[in-house]
């Protein structure tokens, strides 16, 4: 192995900029935080339209909220941790509110609430109608400038962690300016998102290749519940990547989902019709589609649809489309993974020293289905909750002539990848909504062909093995549940109705090798 570049040391490396891990960095008096985005501002948060779920309403409260969570979650969700999520809604949002976020409010000054699919209340807060996401990174990102204990490090990519015989020691990153940095660090927090872009139809934006879930895999950390991604029902059918999100927060106030003669289809599939689960209604728009069909979003009965919604309004004017004139044509996108990182709620991995927090996470509060507009929240309460257990529990500063990393080939370059392009279109037409064990298989014979033929890059290196993860988890759950759907077994099996687990074999490791002039510690 090449030496680094530079070796340094942080109190502890937040890996991601997003609600998650700035929730984390802003707790702590000291931390490093390393970003592969320009700006903080990057990932997928500012691109978050809906809102916040909170129970912050009159009539509304945390139990409640905590039992719409569970009732779309296929009977898997750890409701110790819902709980959690729930009772710690309403002072997040006060936090934010406190650190300068503008939320829409009502014509008495208080919070306007929006509702969406699943929740049995308005308990959606917002900004700008949908613009939600912007404003909080917004927010976060000026309270991390003003932190006098952060480092952020933007343009860099974590490549691999390092590892002592006590567990994690820090983490490998390639700075913008080519530099490869070895951060010891007795505290590795991951939060780099979610695996939406091993999906060719996705409402991701191009960073989120996987990155924190094959770091955490490559060094042997348990996984959980990677079957279940969750496919968007409302993605606008555009020549775009990502494609363009119509939030749910549209059908709260009114849309219809309609075919292509105009007729309302949701109502012959659920009580709720469109607001019903996010499974449920991407599996109907799916239906209609693989039959030939046509699906469309119609939000022109919306009073000033396009004011209430300019993000959206925006979107779909850049796609040439009119949200306000016509039904918006729509399709169903990768847009969340329920599994990632096994954590428990204090964000703890199985691997000491290491952390997972956000989508990067598994904490088994989603179950097999995650409630519209608990992503944010999910970031804001179980980031704070990460940083209270690193305060309490200091582990030791880890030595450089103990550390050792994955002795994987060095794999140059970042961005485009042609094994990621054939890799993306090979998910999404066997391992997206609908799924069945051949397909699987064949997904899993492609993966092994790309794996052979070698990733142009970190990032391709990265959605393979996330990708692999999806596959094989998808083909040992043999039932249907929540966002993961069989048409070889299309019903749930009540004897699968647990979390699924798996331990990956660690890449074997190398030593550390010292920089020119540099002597171990």
């Amino acid at each position: 192995m090449s030496a680094f570049d530079e070796v340094v040391a942080a109190p502890a490396v937040v890996v991601g900029s997003g609600v998650a891990g700035l929730a984390v960095a802003l707790t702590l008096p000291e931390a490093l935080v390393v970003t592969k985005t320009a700006t903080p501002a990057g990932g997928s948060t500012a691109h978050a339209q809906g809102g916040i779920a909170a129970a912050v309403g009159a009539g509304d409260s945390p139990a409640l909220h905590a039992a719409d969570t569970v009732a779309v979650a296929g009977g898997i969700a750890e409701e110790r941790v819902v709980d959690l999520l729930a009772t710690g809604g309403p002072a997040a949002v006060d936090r934010l509110v406190a650190a300068g976020a503008r939320f829409d409010r009502d014509p008495d000054g208080g919070l306007a609430l929006g509702r969406e699919a699943g929740h049995s209340r308005h308990r959606i807060v917002h900004a700008r109608g949908d613009a939600t996401g912007a404003e909080v990174a917004r927010a976060l990102a000026a309270a991390a400038a003003d932190h006098p204990g952060l480092e952020i490090l933007t343009g860099a990519h974590a490549v691999d962690l390092v590892r002592d015989p006590a567990g994690i020691a820090g983490v490998i990153v390639h700075r913008a300016d080519g530099a490869r940095v070895c951060v010891l660090s007795p505290a590795v927090v991951l939060a780099t998102g979610g695996l939406g872009r091993i999906y060719a139809r996705t409402t991701n934006p191009a960073e989120v290749t996987g990155d924190g879930m094959a770091i955490a895999a490559r060094a042997g950390a348990r996984m959980a519940d990677l079957e279940f991604v969750q496919f968007h029902p409302t993605a606008l059918s555009a020549a775009a990547d990502p494609l363009p999100l119509l939030t749910e927060a549209m059908r709260g106030a009114g849309a219809r989902l309609v075919d292509g003669a105009g007729r309302r289809f949701m109502i012959a599939v659920h009580p709720d019709a469109e607001l019903a689960p996010r499974d449920v209604v991407a599996r109907a728009i799916w239906e209609v589609l693989a039959a030939g069909g046509e699906a469309c979003l119609d939000a022109t009965a919306i009073p000033g649809v396009a004011s209430r919604f300019p993000t959206v309004a925006a979107l779909a004017a850049a796609a040439g489309f009119d949200l306000a004139g016509k039904p918006l044509p729509v399709t169903p996108a990768a847009h969340y993974s329920m599994g990632g990182i096994a954590t428990g709620s204090t964000g703890r991995a199985s691997l000491p020293g290491l952390w997972a927090v956000g989508e990067t996470a598994s904490t088994g509060v989603h179950g097999a289905n995650r409630l519209a507009s608990n992503s944010l929240l999910e970031g804001l309460v179980f980031g704070r909750r990460v940083a209270a257990d690193l305060a309490a529990g200091a582990r030791p500063r880890p030595r450089l002539r103990d550390a050792v990393v994955p002795a994987t080939p060095r794999v140059p370059g970042h961005g485009a990848d042609p094994v990621a392009d054939d890799l993306r279109r090979e998910m999404w037409d066997r391992v997206g909504v609908w799924r069945d064990g051949p397909g699987l298989a064949a997904a899993l014979a492609t993966i092994d062909r790309l794996e052979r033929d070698g990733p142009a890059t970190v990032e391709g290196r990265n959605m393979l093995i996330v990708a692999r993860l999806v596959a094989a988890s998808a083909l040992a759950r043999r039932e249907s549940r929540g966002a993961h759907h069989r048409l070889d077994h299309p019903r749930p099996d009540p004897a699968a109705a647990a979390r699924s687990f798996f331990d990956p074999v660690p890449v074997p490791a190398a030593a550390v090798a010292v920089p020119a002039g540099r002597t171990a510690a």
